[in-house]
């Protein structure tokens, strides 16, 4: 098995290549009396996890490969992202001096360390198709994905507290957005507030979007709101950070969740859509299911 650790270099993510370092040198001899090998990339910039990843698995087919994302969930998107049709290829996740919502579905195991993860399990999961994109996590439409850009914007300015600080903006600017959707072949409808396309169950860091997403079901749990007033917004916002938006007999008129394989959105006016935390803009986006997709290599459960 070879361990391709792929390290998040933006300036403000150098702690993560230190950590890195450092836990791989403790951990040598054991890599080598497995008959293991490490190698070590820094990405340079925005889609670059993702094009190193397909290069190495074209060049190396019949290579057992395990990549390595080590960064927040931009991070494991790119790397999975590259992953998808690959053989004998497989995406693990440590989490370092970063967020990820995506290991949050994964609760009791130890996402910080090499060690765990060169003991780890495999399993197979979904992924989401979008375009010629992919969502490893969660599809944000309207709302939510632009909460994700004001952060963004935040984040590179170096600011505190991003998320917050982009819900705010999202509030004045991000509430109300005319977009047709078709799920399965029915159409529901043009304005909406979000709509979440989830395949796991956490979102900007502290929200339990979607409590009943299931990333090896084959289906795509869709929540989508419609445009209500800012007293019931604020209302609801309690309820979903805690996922008890979902069955709220309060918000089920206002509410449409279903699981679905396939979806549509058209919309006349340029925008943009989340795609585990990164921006994906277009007026016409085409989301599948793919099931089975990834090859997920999991640290075992912490014993108490």
């Amino acid at each position: 098995m070879k361990y391709f650790f792929i390290v998040n270099c933006r300036p403000d993510k150098a702690a993560i290549r230190t950590e890195v370092e450092r836990q791989l040198a403790e951990i040598q001899d054991q890599i080598e009396e497995n008959g293991d090998s490490v190698e070590l990339y820094l990405t340079t910039g925005e889609g670059d996890a993702t094009r190193q990843v397909r290069l190495y698995s074209d060049l190396h087919p019949n290579e057992k490969v395990c990549f390595v994302a080590c960064g927040g969930d931009g991070t494991v998107n790119e790397v999975a992202s590259g992953l998808v049709g690959s053989q004998g290829k497989s995406l693990a996740v440590l989490h370092l001096h970063s967020n990820c919502d995506f290991i949050k579905y994964y609760p009791g195991r130890d996402f910080t360390s090499i060690r765990e993860i060169v003991m780890g399990e495999e399993q197979q999961i979904d992924i989401i198709r979008i375009n010629d994109s992919y969502s490893i996590n969660v599809c944000d439409i309207g709302f939510p994905a632009a909460v994700a850009d004001f952060a963004n914007r935040f984040a590179m300015r170096g600011k505190k507290n991003v998320y917050r600080k982009g819900i705010v903006c999202a509030i004045l600017f991000g509430r109300f957005n005319r977009i047709r959707m078709v799920a399965d072949g029915e159409n529901l409808g043009g304005w909406l507030l979000s709509c979440n396309l989830a395949n796991c169950r956490y979102d900007g860091g502290e929200f339990l979007c979607s409590p009943y997403a299931d990333n090896q079901d084959g289906l795509i749990d869709l929540c989508r709101v419609r445009p209500i007033s800012f007293i019931l917004f604020l209302f609801m916002m309690n309820a979903y950070a805690k996922g008890k938006h979902i069955k709220h007999p309060f918000f089920s008129k206002f509410l449409n969740y279903r699981q679905v394989r396939h979806v549509e959105l058209y919309t006349k006016n340029m925008t943009s859509i989340s795609l585990d935390g990164e921006q994906l803009p277009g007026t016409r986006f085409i989301i599948d299911l793919l099931p089975k997709a990834i090859t997920l290599r999991l640290p075992e459960k912490i014993k108490n």
